[in-house]
């Protein structure tokens, strides 16, 4: 119920305050286990996404430090998002993500780990990587593009979903080496970035 209330006022604000061209949206899968790749701006990505996403949730994990205002943190869970303890590699977190695909969900991630306005190689998390080759879940790259500034124009581009794939092998149970961790998360980097050009 909250959702779809937030839903129809970050519609709202979007809209009254943002030039928003959605591209893409077909590309976005009507059901099933999906990871929704992004890069990261501003504070607003996730609200942004989430509303021009139709007829599905998008759960996100988000740092944990905005959970300890009890009120904001009911309000980022009734939106979908669910804490996550950056640096620290947080099991909880990571089975609440393998838990959300098992069930079909959409789960949203930010590669890059932290806010980026420009792409930045060094910023690669290897947690993306891990998700996509463990779970086989389907990549879903999103671009966002332009600046925030009200009355500014934004393009919001959806890619075609795609599977990652690794020498090593697909599936739970394998150890990736690190390199090839960073490896296709680059990969998955890169074909966020490759919607902008």
């Amino acid at each position: 119920m909250l959702y779809s209330i937030g839903k129809v006022l970050f519609t709202i604000y979007f809209r009254l305050f943002y030039r928003i061209k959605v591209k893409g949206r077909e590309n976005i899968p009507s059901e099933g286990p999906v990871l929704l790749c992004a890069n990261h701006p501003t504070a607003l990505d996730m609200f942004l996404i989430g509303v021009f996403v139709p007829k599905r949730k998008v759960h996100y994990m988000a740092k944990a430090e905005l959970f300890r205002n009890r009120f904001l943190g009911w309000i980022i869970r009734c939106l979908g998002g669910f804490p996550v303890s950056r640096g620290t590699g947080d099991v909880g977190s990571v089975k609440t993500v393998f838990r959300l695909l098992e069930e079909g969900k959409i789960v949203g991630v930010f590669p890059e780990g932290t806010r980026t306005r420009k792409r930045d190689p060094n910023k690669r998390k290897a947690g993306i990587a891990l998700f996509a080759l463990h779970s086989g879940a389907p990549i879903l790259p999103v671009a966002i593009k332009g600046v925030f500034r009200p009355f500014r124009k934004i393009e919001l581009i959806f890619g075609k979903p795609y599977r990652i794939a690794s020498d090593t092998g697909n599936g739970t149970g394998i150890n990736y080496p690190k390199e090839e961790l960073y490896r296709v998360s680059g990969e998955i980097i890169d074909s966020i970035y490759a919607l902008m050009e």
